[in-house]
């Protein structure tokens, strides 16, 4: 396998393995073998929520720990007030 790998990055890699022992090519067979065992990437791709979507984020929880309706009766009332749709 051939792989272009810019300069800079490659050079910053391989002082970072260097502290574990490792080379890039060893590195690199971590990454493969452990993306097999977990049938993907081995790491999360998803998006780190910002500060303001974090604050919503425990402002919506708190208002639902706060209120006398369940999760799914709020649910329910937005999916029929947004969407007018009901869910089961």
């Amino acid at each position: 396998m051939y792989l272009r790998i810019d300069p800079q990055v490659k050079s910053d890699v391989e002082a970072i393995y260097a502290e574990y022992g490792m080379s890039i090519t060893d590195a690199i067979n971590v990454f493969l073998y452990t993306s097999r065992k977990m049938g993907g990437l081995p790491f999360d791709l998803r998006p780190v929520p910002n500060a303001e979507t974090l604050k919503a984020i425990r402002a919506a929880q708190e208002s639902v720990a706060g209120s006398q309706y369940s999760e799914k009766e709020i649910l329910a009332d937005v999916m029929q007030t947004r969407y007018g749709e009901q869910t089961p």
